[in-house]
C-alpha cells in the first residue's frame, strides 16, 4: 500500500534528508588514501548522533541477509555495486567508493548515495559516475503527477543503456517514509507509461546503479550482503529521496 505524505510529513523527511547529506558530505570530505571504511562509517555516526538522528540501516535485517547490517552506512569499493559492510579496507590510490547512507529523525525516513574517485581517478570511471548522475536527474525529472512508475524506469534506463552500461536487475528504488524501504518499487529500466500512476505526495526513492561493461551479471559475496559484478567491472550507484509534488519532484536529501 502506498501512503501519501502531507505537507508537514514531507517537510519533516526533508529535516532527516539533510542529516544524510550532511552524513553523505562528511564521508566523501573524510575518505582519503589510506583511510578505512570504518573510518567513514564513524564519520557518519558522529552526523546522526548530532543531530539526533537514528539509522535505518544498523540492525536491518530484511529476508535475504544472513546476519543483521553492522554499520550506518554501506561502503562499496570498485566492483562492489551496493550493500558492501565497512570494513578495516584502507582505500587506495583510484578507488571508485560508492556510499549510501540513511537517517531517521522524528519518526521519518529519508535515503541518499553517492559514488566518487578516491585520489587520481581514470576517466572512464568519471564516465561512469557523470552517467550515473545524469541517470538520476532524468529519473527525477519524470517523478511528476500525472506519470507513472515506468516513465521513471525508463528515464533511468534509457541514460544508463544508451551509454553502454549494465544495469543489475532486480534491484532499484522504493517508496519511503515511517520506514526506510515502503512500496511502491522504483525500478532503473522499464517501459513508460505503465505501473502506478504518480500522485502528490509519493515519496520514492530513484537510484541508478550502473555497471561499466555493459553486463548485466551479479552475484552475492560470502558476508550475504554485498552485490559484486560478475566480471569484476566497476559499479556506481547514486541516489535521492524525492516527493512528488503539484509543483514538480522536491529533492528531499539534496546536498
Amino acid at each position: 500500500m502506498v501512503e501519501l505524505k502531507t505537507e508537514t510529513s514531507i517537510d519533516a523527511m526533508h529535516a532527516a534528508g539533510q542529516v544524510v547529506a550532511r552524513a553523505l558530505t562528511a564521508a566523501r570530505k573524510a575518505a582519503r588514501v589510506g583511510v578505512t571504511l570504518l573510518e567513514l562509517d564513524e564519520v557518519a555516526r558522529e552526523v546522526l548522533r548530532e543531530a539526533g538522528a537514528t539509522s535505518p540501516f544498523l540492525g536491518y535485517r530484511p529476508s535475504f541477509a544472513p546476519t543483521p547490517f553492522p554499520a550506518v552506512i554501506c561502503a562499496s569499493v570498485n566492483d562492489a555495486i551496493v550493500h558492501g559492510i565497512p570494513t578495516d579496507y584502507r582505500l587506495r590510490d583510484g578507488d571508485l567508493l560508492s556510499v549510501d547512507c540513511g537517517a531517521e529523525l522524528d519518526g521519518w525516513a529519508s535515503d541518499s548515495a553517492i559514488s566518487f574517485v578516491v585520489g587520481r581517478p581514470r576517466p572512464a570511471d568519471l564516465r561512469l559516475v557523470e552517467t550515473a548522475e545524469r541517470a538520476l536527474a532524468a529519473g527525477i525529472a519524470a517523478a511528476v503527477v500525472g506519470n507513472r512508475i515506468g516513465d521513471i524506469a525508463h528515464a533511468v534506463g534509457r541514460v544508463c543503456r544508451t551509454a553502454g552500461y549494465g544495469i543489475p536487475q532486480g534491484f532499484g528504488g522504493h517508496g519511503v517514509g515511517r520506514r526506510m524501504h515502503e512500496d511502491p518499487e522504483v525500478p532503473n529500466e522499464g517501459r513508460p507509461g505503465r505501473g502506478l500512476p504518480l500522485r502528490a505526495g509519493m515519496v520514492l526513492a530513484i537510484e541508478p546503479m550502473l555497471i561499466a561493461s555493459g553486463e548485466d551479471g551479479y552475484h552475492e559475496a560470502p558476508d550475504g550482503w554485498t552485490l559484486r559484478t560478475n566480471d569484476g567491472s566497476r559499479a556506481a550507484h547514486v541516489e535521492h529521496t524525492v516527493a512528488v509534488t503539484e509543483t514538480g519532484p522536491r529533492i528531499l536529501t539534496a546536498r
